[in-house]
């Protein structure tokens, strides 16, 4: 298991401080105008289990099972736009 994790909106977890793992959770999303942009996925994580150490971490379906594969250790997939890296 890598110790750091990249969230989709940017911002970094330490993957040893995780103390729990919701569900995945799913909602529709729409973007201002109103267009359906499919189906969105959360999913919580708490690195205690105050109120303010939750962190939502919401995305595609991809993106969201991205970070789960990377905390409980097993390696993302690669993708053809992480070919060469």
């Amino acid at each position: 298991m890598q110790r750091w994790i990249k969230l989709p909106d940017g911002r970094f977890i330490d993957a040893l401080r995780v103390a729990f793992i919701s569900r995945p959770e799913t909602y529709a999303r729409i973007d201002e105008d109103g267009t359906d942009l499919g189906t969105g996925y959360a999913v919580y994580i708490g690195t205690d289990f105050d109120r303010e150490s939750q962190i939502t971490v919401t995305g595609s379906k991809d993106e969201v099972f991205a970070v789960l594969r990377a905390l409980l250790g097993q390696p993302a997939a690669a993708t053809s736009g992480d070919a060469g890296s």
